[in-house]
């Protein structure tokens, strides 16, 4: 993916405060790719969240579709019809609920006149390491749970994958045309407290396993001044 390092960023907008949210999107608009809306965000404010923060970038809705295939399709389809640019499910869903969710995205944005979402399946998050996925009865190691549901996820022709920078290699291995969504990002100079991600890269790391897109939250919407530390990032990449 050809981009300019700083469209290849995405930041986290983890708070229910919406005009937080979108004051921040304000501040960012053209420093970065777009701006995640997550669980927390989105299930306080809904649609009117994506609505807030569409016009100062791409939005990544990150919601983890998991549910009975036809479930998840008809919840694609709804978000397909809202103008995002990424959304996420779940591969551990397996390949027919994923399937259904990309042709669904597909079918509702064409009816709409609008572009199709990817659709990014999810695979291990970042908080997990080998020990709590034994102790959740998934099959691992870390490792080889991301590259065995990357697998089922190319079967399911998704957009592309959400992993953590420790599995890009392996992933892309996997599935070469994916686009890699990638969390777990920490910038050299970043110090961030409470961190719950326990596997972790710095940008230029990341970028160089084969990252398409990063996903960065704290060290941005937490720095003193968020544009200068989007910049500083962008500047990591180039």
């Amino acid at each position: 993916m050809s981009v300019a390092p700083e469209r290849r960023v995405f930041v986290a907008l983890d708070t229910d405060d919406l005009e937080r949210a979108r004051e921040l999107a304000e501040t960012l608009r053209g420093s970065v790719g777009g701006f995640k809306i997550g669980l927390q965000l989105f299930g306080r404010h809904g649609v009117e969240a994506v609505r807030r923060i569409a016009p100062y970038g791409e939005v990544f809705l990150d919601l983890k579709l998991h549910d009975i295939p036809n479930t998840v399709a008809g919840a694609a389809a709804s978000i397909a019809r809202l103008g995002v640019r990424w959304f996420t499910i779940h591969a551990s869903g397996g390949v027919r609920m994923m399937r259904r969710a990309v042709e669904a995205a597909v079918e509702a944005a064409e009816a709409a006149g609008r572009p199709a979402p990817g659709a990014l399946a999810v695979t291990i998050l970042t908080s997990h390491d080998d020990d709590e996925l034994s102790e959740i009865g998934l099959q691992g190691p870390c490792d080889r749970a991301v590259v065995r549901l990357a697998g089922l996820a190319r079967s399911a022709e998704t957009a592309g994958i959400v992993c953590s920078p420790l599995e890009i290699g392996s992933v892309r291995e996997c599935f070469p045309d994916a686009t890699l969504m990638v969390p777990g990002i920490r910038p050299a100079a970043a110090s961030v407290g409470g961190d719950d991600q326990s596997r972790v890269a710095t940008p230029a790391a990341a970028i160089a396993a084969g990252a398409d897109l990063l996903v960065i939250g704290r060290p941005i919407t937490r720095a003193a001044d968020p544009r200068a530390a989007a910049r500083a990032i962008a500047e990591e990449l180039t």
